[in-house]
């Protein structure tokens, strides 16, 4: 079976840092087993944000600086970041919430190697996280989209739980709740 897992913006801003929660720490140490433990292929989303970020649509919609490219905010939390590079992960440095290229990316294996499935964590489920499920799962209708509740925090516990209805219904596995 061919299983890939996508680790949303694990990065510093979003866990202890300019847009950091409490939620968001919890889950770290989670994540960090889950993807040191993975039996297969980890790929990796930054947010990525330049000096003009406040300028942007999205800067005047939540204007807090974060994940401005090569400040410690944007790096991937220690050991994850370390993982990433002991193991050659992609990474795919992304301006919004969605990547198009990890899309693109997975399509383009999918059509020469199917895949079983993708699983999803990360940060925030009701931002980044459900934007790249919902993406995948357009791109490739026929693939399994799973996500784990339990290595996910949205922005805040009522967020995260509406998000994981809404992939629900749109036919995306949520496992892990139980543990919320």
């Amino acid at each position: 079976m061919s299983k890939y897992l996508i680790v949303i913006d694990m990065q510093n801003d979003f866990i202890d840092g300019a847009l950091g929660t409490k939620e968001a720490q919890a889950i770290l140490p989670a994540v960090i087993e889950k993807v040191k433990s993975f039996n297969g292929p980890v790929m990796f989303t930054r947010d990525t944000h330049e000096e003009d970020y406040l300028d942007t649509q999205e800067g005047r919609n939540l204007p807090v600086k974060h994940c401005i490219r090569d400040t410690e905010g944007w790096m991937l939390q220690k050991d994850l970041d370390e993982y990433a590079k002991e193991k050659h992960c992609l990474i795919f440095d992304k301006p919004s919430f969605g990547s198009a290229n990890l899309a693109g990316c997975l399509t383009g294996i999918y059509r020469v190697v199917p895949i079983d499935e993708a699983e999803i964590i990360g940060l925030c489920t009701d931002i980044c996280v459900i934007s790249n499920a919902l993406m995948l799962k357009a791109a490739l209708p026929e693939m399994k989209i799973s996500v784990d509740a339990s290595c996910c925090a949205g922005v805040t516990p009522e967020r995260h739980r509406t998000a994981l209805e809404a992939m629900k219904a749109c036919q995306i596995e949520i496992t892990g709740e139980e543990e919320q």
